[in-house]
């Protein structure tokens, strides 16, 4: 495939996300910050850590072809998570650890150490075990699962890290720069909710490397609340049993009340969506089943409009279970398991924070139109808890996250590292 082609098809969807756009004219940062990252983006010691950024431009290559060919499918994320600690502690961290549900974690010290900020790449995909994740190129383009969502995130924190050691960038402020597990689907953001449960180090700025481009920055997040439904009852011959209670009829009648009720709940306000997304159950077309399940996605902006299409969900359950219990004729009452598999909370950094204001002039700085989205990332997470964060684009352009030909293209790539190389210094207080 052709240059032009690849970036024709490179869309505005990277990560495994959908953004919503926030914002339709142009962004510029307050005159102060401006001024701030002109100032720090003159340090010579700066300048020198782009070319740096340059110059290992080959090792950051290797780096990113190795994380992306060690598999680490949901839940499975280990094998990589070791192997990345490994290159952590060559590039000179002063500590590198794994905690209680696997994350990897480097700290940089800073003078004070009286703040914190995180520099974050996500270690798993949503591969299952036995997908080829083998690197293969074609032109100037590489592709694999996962070549860019996340490994290449991965290898822009890794990348930084190395600069920073390479060039004695001293900060006021500790970096810890991290690998964490279960950011896609089921794993439900179970590592970057560890580390803000309080049983984590104290954080106060948090930037996740997780999407396309350097222009677009994350200061939203998109909530979700995720189900399985399962609905039981005894089972039994389609004809010799007949009058059993049906789950399968319970589940259509909760997925009919639901879909009327959510349908014109979701057609006001911010946007708030649902979807019925897989079902299952029963064992022959001569048979009742005994059991019938689905699950369910929620989504919003909005905790308030995700509550409410949450409690219509969790009503039309009920009535479909009543309403089929109401007509049994004989044997036992149909029973429903509610499993909820997925939270994740929405949030926003608001535009005039510092953080953002930041990214903003350092976007700018690099001839990218900043703009400001909304996603469902690992910032949802500080995001809710009132940090500061925002996720950031991995540099280069790349599509089809998710899917099994996924590409990523090193088309001045070395700028996802040196934007996400400014923000850290800004954010932590760069001093020579």
């Amino acid at each position: 495939m052709k240059k032009t082609l690849l970036l024709a098809l490179a869309t505005v969807v990277y990560s495994g996300s959908v953004w919503a756009q926030k914002t339709a004219t142009p962004l510029t940062a307050e005159k102060k910050y401006e001024t701030e990252i002109s100032t720090l983006i003159s340090r010579p010691r700066v300048k020198t850590a782009f070319q740096t950024i340059l110059d290992l431009e080959p090792e950051t290559r290797k780096d990113h072809l190795l994380l992306t060919q060690i598999p680490s499918p949901p839940f499975k994320e280990q094998v990589r998570a070791k192997k990345y600690a490994e290159l952590l502690r060559a590039a000179g961290a002063d500590s590198v650890w794994m905690d209680e549900v696997g994350n990897v974690l480097a700290r940089r010290k800073g003078k004070t150490g009286k703040r914190t900020v995180v520099l974050e790449g996500h270690l798993d995909t949503v591969f299952p075990e036995g997908t080829d994740v083998t690197v293969k190129q074609r032109g100037d383009t590489l592709f694999a699962p996962g070549i860019g969502d996340d490994s290449r995130g991965l290898a822009v924190v890794l990348a930084v890290l190395k600069t920073m050691q390479k060039n004695n960038l001293r900060t006021e402020g500790d970096v810890l720069f991290v690998g964490t597990v279960g950011e896609e689907g089921l794993g439900d953001l179970r590592g970057v909710k560890h580390l803000f449960s309080g049983k984590g180090p104290k954080i106060d700025s948090y930037l996740s490397v997780d999407g396309s481009g350097i222009g677009p920055i994350t200061n939203g997040g998109v909530g979700s609340v995720r189900y399985r439904v399962t609905y039981k009852g005894p089972g039994g011959h389609s004809y010799g049993s007949f009058g059993l209670v049906n789950p399968h009829q319970a589940l259509g009648r909760a997925i009919h009340y639901f879909t009327l009720e959510a349908d014109q709940f979701t057609r006001t306000g911010p946007k708030t969506t649902y979807s019925v997304s897989v079902i299952g159950g029963g064992t022959s077309v001569n048979a009742i089943p005994f059991e019938s399940w689905m699950e369910v996605d929620m989504r919003s902006e909005d905790q308030q409009k995700l509550s409410g299409i949450n409690d219509l969900f969790l009503a039309a359950v009920q009535k479909g279970l009543k309403e089929e219990n109401a007509i049994k004729r004989l044997g036992a009452d149909l029973t429903v398991d509610v499993k909820k598999v997925g939270d994740r909370p929405s949030g926003l950094t608001e535009a005039k924070q510092p953080l953002i204001q930041r990214m903003i002039a350092i976007s700018r700085y690099l001839k990218a139109e900043p703009s400001l989205h909304s996603s469902s990332t690992n910032a949802n997470i500080p995001f809710a808890k009132g940090v500061p964060a925002a996720t950031i684009g991995i540099g280069g352009v790349g599509s089809g996250a998710h899917s099994l030909n996924e590409w990523w293209m090193n088309d001045k790539g070395y700028l996802g590292i040196q934007q996400a190389l400014l923000i850290v210094l800004a954010e932590a207080g760069y001093t020579e």
